[in-house]
This record gives C-alpha cells, sequence and structure tokens, in this order.
C-alpha cells in the first residue's frame, strides 16, 4: 500500500487556514519532564488522549487508541484480550516503559506489559513519550513512555454516571461509576464488567480451536485526593483489573484459559516548601498475575504454568526554581521486583535504586535541557543515562528542538534466571537516539508537529541456537512522524502519520513485527446535540520472523461513530469497526498443517446508552 503521496497531501492542510473559534489553552502533562508543563513547553515528542477523546472515539480497548499516535504499532494475536505487541519507534515491546498513575506494571517474568486487560471506562488520561526517557525513568524506557492514569472527579458536586453497551460477538459492557468533590477534596470510583464470546483467534481447525475465545473483565478503580491548602496535597490512586480469557492451543485438543489479574495502587504527598522549592514523594504496589490452565471436561482446573509478579516503589522529586529562567528537577527512585512461579528461578527478587538530576534553561533566543540518571542494580550493576536537548524559537508559532536521548532496558527474569535457559552474564540493552522536531501552532485551529530521528540499539537481547538469552543483535531505527490536528469547514480532522526503517545492522533484515509505514485519520463533527465521526487506519506490510521470510499483507480499515445526547442525563452511541469486513492478520503461528495468520475481527457494531442522573 503506497501511503507516502496521500500522507503528502492529507498533510498540506496546515496551509489552510480557516476562521473558527479560538485556541483554547493546552493541557497540562507530567510524563515528559516528571514534572506538570503546558505540552508545547515539552522537549520530546508527546501525545495526550482525554477523557473526551476515549468518549469520543469510543474505543473499547487501549489499543484502540494506541493506534492513533504518530511512530506506534499495535500488533495482535486475536480477538478482546489476545496478547498485545506494542511497537514504538520500531523498538519491542519490551523496550517501552508503561506507567498506571506512576507505578511499572510490566511483568518481571517476560518485560512485557497487560495493556489489553486495562478497560478504557477506568481511564482519565492517557500520555505517549516518542523516544527515549531513561535518563528520567530508568530501565525500559528505550522506546518511550506511555502512562495511563485513572480516571478522575470533573468538578463539584455528586455526579453519578451508567453506561450500557451491547455488540457484535455476543459482546457486552457494564458500567457504573460516582465522582464528586468540593474545593479541596475530589474522589471518583467507578466499576465495570466487560464480557464477550470473542472470535476463533486461529484458522486451523486442529483439535479444540473452532470455537471462539471469550473473555471476562471485572474492574475497579478510586481516585482520591484532598488540599490542605495552597502549598499541600495529598492523594491515593487505585486500579484493580481481573478475569479470564480463552485461547487456542494449536497442538493439542486442549481448552486453554488464563486467569489474570493486573492491580496498582498509589500514593502522593505534594508541598510547596518554600517559592523556591516544591517535592512530591509517591509509594506505589502494583502485581501482575497470570495464571494459566485447561477448561476442557477431561482437566478442569488444571494449571499449567503461574506468574506472578509484585513491585514495591517509591520516588522522590524536588523542583527547584533558580532564577526566572533556571530550574533544576532532582530526585531518587527505589523499586523491589518479587516473582512467584510454578517454573524455577535461580533468583526470585531484585531491586533497582537510582538518582537523577536535570538543569533546564528557558530563554527568549534558545532553551536547553541537560539531565543525567545513575541506576545500581542488584544483578547487572551500574548504569548512567543522558538526555539533552535545545530548543530554538523561529518565532511565536513555530520551534524547532534537537535533541539526544539514552535508553537501556534490563534483562527479564526469564533471562537472567530460568534455570534452564537463564543467563545471568547478560548486559542491560543500550540505545542512543538522535532527534530533530518541528512544532508549529500555525492557527488557532491548526497544529503540526513533525520528527526525524534515528536510534542505535547496541547488546540487543536475542536467542541463540540453544535457546539461551545473549546480548549479539545491534539494531539501527530511522523514522520520520507528524501530527496534524485541523479544523476544516466545521470538521475536526487529527492525522498521525509515520515512516519507520528498523534494520538488524548485522544482516539488515528489517525487525519483525514492525510496519514500515503508518497512518491515522480522524475525522469528527457536532451537529448540536449528534455528532459524527470516521477513522480510517493503513498499515503497510510487514515481517513476521528476523529471516524475514514470512512476509504479512498490509491492510486499511475504515470505522464509523454517531452519538446523540437525548437530554441532559441520556446519551446514546453507535460504532461501526471494520465496516468493509476486511479479512486482515497481524501476526502468524505455526501448526503441524502449516503457517497460518492470526484471526481479526470483522465487522463490528458497538451500541451504548449512557446515564448521567443530575443531582
Amino acid at each position: 500500500m503506497k501511503l507516502s503521496r496521500l500522507a503528502l497531501a492529507i498533510a498540506v492542510m496546515p496551509g489552510l487556514s480557516l476562521a473558527a473559534e479560538p485556541y483554547v489553552a493546552e493541557p497540562l502533562i507530567v510524563t515528559s519532564g516528571r514534572l506538570a508543563e503546558p505540552q508545547a513547553q515539552a522537549t520530546a515528542a508527546t501525545t495526550v488522549f482525554e477523557r473526551d477523546d476515549i468518549e469520543r472515539l469510543q474505543v473499547s480497548s487501549v489499543a484502540e487508541l494506541l493506534e492513533r499516535v504518530p511512530g506506534l504499532s499495535i500488533v495482535r494475536t486475536g480477538g478482546a484480550g489476545s496478547q498485545t505487541g506494542v511497537f514504538l519507534r520500531g523498538t519491542s515491546t519490551a523496550q517501552t516503559l508503561v506507567l498506571v498513575d506512576g507505578q511499572r506494571i510490566a511483568a518481571a517474568s517476560s518485560g512485557t506489559s497487560s495493556l489489553e486487560f486495562l478497560a478504557p471506562e477506568q481511564i482519565e488520561r492517557i500520555e505517549v513519550v516518542r523516544g527515549a526517557r531513561s535518563a528520567l525513568y530508568g530501565s525500559d524506557a528505550i522506546g518511550g513512555v506511555i502512562q495511563i492514569f485513572t480516571r478522575q472527579a470533573d468538578g463539584q458536586g455528586l455526579k453519578p454516571y451508567a453506561r450500557l453497551a451491547a455488540g457484535s460477538d455476543s459482546t457486552y459492557q457494564r458500567s457504573l461509576g460516582l465522582s464528586g468533590g468540593d474545593e479541596r477534596t475530589r474522589f471518583h470510583l467507578g466499576a465495570a464488567l466487560d464480557e464477550t464470546a470473542g472470535i476463533d483467534a486461529t484458522r486451523d481447525g486442529f483439535g479444540a480451536n473452532g470455537d471462539d475465545d471469550a473473555y471476562r473483565n471485572r474492574s475497579l478503580s478510586l481516585n482520591l485526593s484532598h488540599r490542605f491548602n495552597d502549598d499541600l496535597q495529598v492523594g491515593l490512586s487505585a486500579l484493580d483489573q481481573r478475569g479470564q480469557v480463552e485461547y487456542d492451543d494449536v497442538f493439542t485438543g486442549l481448552l486453554p484459559t488464563t486467569d489474570f489479574q493486573v492491580s496498582s495502587l498509589s500514593g502522593f504527598i505534594d508541598g510547596r516548601l518554600n517559592e523556591r522549592w516544591s517535592s512530591r514523594l509517591e509509594m506505589g504496589h502494583s502485581k501482575d498475575q497470570r495464571d494459566t490452565g485447561d477448561d476442557s471436561p477431561a482437566a478442569p482446573d488444571y494449571s499449567f504454568f503461574t506468574y506472578t509478579t509484585y513491585r514495591d516503589s517509591a520516588s522522590w522529586v524536588n523542583t527547584l526554581t533558580l532564577t526566572d529562567h533556571q530550574q533544576i528537577l532532582t530526585g531518587a527512585d527505589w523499586y523491589e521486583d518479587r516473582l512467584q512461579s510454578s517454573a524455577d528461578f535461580a533468583e526470585d527478587s531484585r531491586w533497582n535504586r537510582a538518582a537523577f538530576v536535570q538543569h533546564r534553561y528557558t530563554g527568549d533566543i534558545f532553551s536547553t535541557e541537560l539531565g543525567l540518571r545513575h541506576d545500581d542494580n542488584q544483578q547487572f550493576g551500574s548504569e548512567n543515562t543522558w538526555n539533552a536537548a535545545l530548543t530554538l524559537p523561529l518565532n511565536s508559532a513555530n520551534d524547532l528542538i534537537l535533541s539526544y536521548s539514552e535508553g537501556f532496558r534490563a534483562p527479564t527474569f526469564n533471562d537472567l534466571y530460568d534455570q534452564w535457559y537463564g543467563n545471568p552474564d547478560l548486559a542491560p540493552e543500550r540505545s542512543k537516539s538522535y532527534e530533530l522536531q518541528w512544532r508549529s501552532r500555525y492557527s488557532n485551529t491548526g497544529s503540526l508537529q513533525a520528527s526525524v530521528y534515528r536510534t542505535d540499539i547496541e547488546d540487543a537481547i536475542v536467542l541463540d541456537q540453544n535457546f539461551i538469552p545473549q546480548n549479539v543483535q545491534t539494531a539501527r531505527i530511522h523514522g520520520f512522524e507528524a501530527a496534524v490536528q485541523q479544523e476544516l469547514f466545521g470538521w475536526q480532522s487529527s492525522l498521525a502519520l509515520a515512516l519507520t526503517d528498523p534494520r538488524d545492522r548485522a544482516n539488515g533484515h528489517t525487525l519483525q513485527r514492525r510496519a514500515k509505514r503508518t497512518l491515522n485519520l480522524d475525522l469528527d463533527r457536532r451537529f448540536g446535540d449528534v455528532s459524527v465521526g470516521a477513522g480510517w487506519r493503513a498499515i503497510s506490510g510487514r515481517y513476521d520472523d528476523a529471516d524475514n521470510e514470512i512476509e504479512m499483507s498490509g491492510y486499511g480499515l475504515l470505522s464509523l461513530r454517531a452519538a446523540w445526547q437525548a437530554n441532559e442525563e441520556l446519551g446514546l452511541s453507535l460504532k461501526l469497526d471494520n465496516l468493509l469486513d476486511k479479512d486482515y492478520a497481524e501476526a502468524t503461528y505455526s501448526t503441524a498443517n502449516g503457517r497460518f495468520g492470526y484471526n481479526s475481527a470483522g465487522r463490528t457494531a458497538l451500541f451504548a446508552v449512557t446515564w448521567t442522573p443530575q443531582l
């Protein structure tokens, strides 16, 4: 599929400056610099999704939202609840750090985060930082950082809500919640239950694989904060997702299932000690559990394996304002991972402690950022990472940002401690990235972000012929990204384009499962109480193996959505996904009968009713 010409044609939209409503100030973001700042001041390329975006786009999964991030592609091995891979700027899933309210949620065994189990109904906003950020966050932030914030109260007074949805494949979604507060205290409590009969993930009819793969997810969230005065605030947030997902075993006649739980608990104290010194202390706990067994009548409740990660963490972040133009961010992080598993590991726990400092200068002619972090890990020792950025304002509406950033990823428990296949001598994966950004607020209703970058990865961990992990791969990733937002004739348009060239430098092969070209376009318009929208997503072909022998075809998907606010309390919405019923696959699997692509959902519909009674 040729995306470049079409993307170029759409990208000229910044030249169409049309009269419309005045520009509204950008909200504050915290992930890019670990402090609250306007998105335009963040030196890293950042994409933000607010609660309004989640509701407008009517997404049913976090993956549906993340697919709209330039440079990020998603790979799933089936329908709802299936394993979901995130490839940000050509890096692997384990090379992107995922946080929930500041807490790491990745499994210590595999290094991957269970995004497929996070319910959008419990999410307030998502911030995606594109590019290495290890100088602030440490391990895993080679491709970037995805931070998910649980749902929060909006305004004062009590605001209950309830939502019921039904759709294709016997899909049912129910959620309810209550938020409220006053000038000092705010809270939100929400619960949701998602169920679907699912689809058959595999195309091979061997054994019991002809059945649909059901998915059930129960979720709870709590967010509470209290401000004692203008200088002191405390807060608490909790998220718990648990349920069961079915999947196909392509080699036996069994009916395997995975019982899962993904949860996080965090608390903070945020204080301004004086006019120049602000300090924030956070503590948290997270859990990732997967218990896989067989649900067939011949072996009910039989367990294959269990992996449970427990993680405790603490961080202390301080912001020191030296002058009107200079600022220092400094702090310390600590976390400890503990693994409980049915498999044998040489070690089942390890700690990591770190200190970091970052200086910022903001001037009229140029601005700078320089940061350093030192990590000390119980297993692999010390690691230093740097980042630097130079911002050059061309005029009041255009900025150029040149940046350099380093990243690293610590080997997982599977890599290091597995009884049969572990390698305790592994070193961390390391990366260096160079980037040039152009940001333009060219009109009251239009904005453009464009980036060109290069990332070099050394000591990447791959399996040798005996399935022992080794630091042998080097990779080079070139990329271009562009994100355009523009209002045209009353339609709000959003375009995300990415061209990525991720290569294994030893043999020149494209890194597996990375799409080289992605394009996402959303169009939305409101007509009084009615809103309509459409989305188009185009993905180029990719290779599903390291040797580039298994090539997968590209595809394009069209979706439509509509919503009607019948009155102040009642809202109706309808979404149609894969409108053209495209048959496509995002990954493949092998059986004794050959190699096949995992099934993806065909044309689906979801109708929802939302009730927000006025109290």
